[in-house]
């Protein structure tokens, strides 16, 4: 088995499946730089760069899904989905339920997310809670470079629109971009077992919907996705030295959540926590709560989300985002039986 970087694991798997199947695409502002080895191999005519227009290279992508390509869209962020969004919530996520099933639109829209680097709330949000929000689309957020290629393999062969994000700090492009100019001097909340990891000789798919168990535990289930698993496995650590037993649930997706390793892990340990670098409000962490007692589950519940706009200033971003002292913190006072607002 080998080793790639996370970025490396999803150009990867675009390549060999682009190998296979030309009905993939790849449109987007500076496609050609940031793909350029996928440039090289397949032509412009399959990697195309597009002028700084979302609403125009996204809503293109869905015509060409619908008319029999695969397009992959990229976005610079996640929050520029903001200036485009009609196309996937007005069109590509409806037009299958409209037409009875004869239309699809199997396009994936790849996009960076998160923050912690000091780039400010229009520039570090995930978002993937608002959109799950919405029927149709299917969201993937991987933490290990493996999961990466596996899930977008998936994305790729998958008949309905997926939002694919990647967590930037993750990502190695991403990574050696931050540490560009007047940021060499700060230091970045980097989980190394995620940015690099060994990976199949050959990807397959893996299933649409499927959790993962990381870390197994008794007392506690710590539920997250992206780089944040890999704050809930540190902090997993540092309580198994204070004597607690924590489960570390990887979601993988936030639509379409996985409801049985959800309610099984929450059923052993009788106890969740939800860190999640999406807004608290309407989000995933309430989703998950609500599938719990739906299901009649018995548990304590509390979450360590981002509660509000994402400051600017990097010491005020570090007390917004999730990070292992915060999950430490709410993890001792779950186990302890203290009681909490959420309960």
């Amino acid at each position: 088995m080998k080793t790639m970087f996370f970025t490396q694991a999803v150009d990867d798997a675009l390549a060999q499946a682009m190998s296979v199947d030309p009905r993939i695409i790849l449109l987007g502002e500076d496609v050609p730089l940031l793909r350029r080895n996928l440039l090289a191999r397949f032509g412009s005519k399959r990697v195309r760069g597009t002028p700084i227009s979302e609403s125009a290279f996204l809503g293109a992508g869905v015509a060409a899904a619908m008319s029999g390509l695969r397009p992959v869209i990229e976005m610079y962020m996640v929050d520029f989905l903001g200036v485009c969004m009609d196309a996937l919530l007005n069109q590509a996520a409806k037009v299958k339920a409209f037409s009875g099933g004869k239309w699809t639109a199997p396009v994936v829209v790849r996009a960076p997310c998160g923050g912690g680097y000091g780039d400010g709330g229009q520039h570090e949000q995930s978002l993937w809670g608002w959109l799950a929000h919405i029927p149709g689309l299917t969201v993937i957020v991987p933490s290990t470079p493996a999961d990466a290629g596996g899930l977008m393999t998936a994305a790729l062969q998958f008949d309905e629109p997926v939002v694919f994000l990647e967590p930037k700090l993750l990502s190695e492009s991403w990574l050696e971009f931050l540490g560009s100019g007047g940021r060499r001097t700060v230091q970045y909340d980097i989980p190394k077992e995620g940015a690099q990891g060994p990976v199949p000789d050959r990807w397959q798919p893996l299933p649409i919907g499927k959790a993962v168990i990381r870390r197994q535990g008794s007392d506690i289930t710590l539920a997250s996705l992206g780089v944040s698993v890999h704050r809930a496995l540190q902090a997993a650590e540092d309580l198994r030295q204070a004597g607690i037993s924590a489960e570390v649930l990887d979601l993988r997706f936030v639509s379409p959540l996985d409801r049985t390793t959800l309610c099984e892990s929450v059923s052993k340990t009788g106890r969740l926590l939800v860190v999640d670098e999406d807004y608290e409000g309407f989000g995933l962490s309430g989703e998950a709560a609500a599938i719990l007692l739906e299901a009649g589950v018995s548990f304590r519940y509390a979450r360590v989300c981002t509660q509000t706009t994402i400051p600017y200033a990097r010491c005020l971003e570090d007390q917004t985002l999730p990070n292992v002292e915060r999950i430490c913190l709410k993890a001792k006072e779950l186990s302890s039986g203290v009681p909490n607002s959420s309960e």
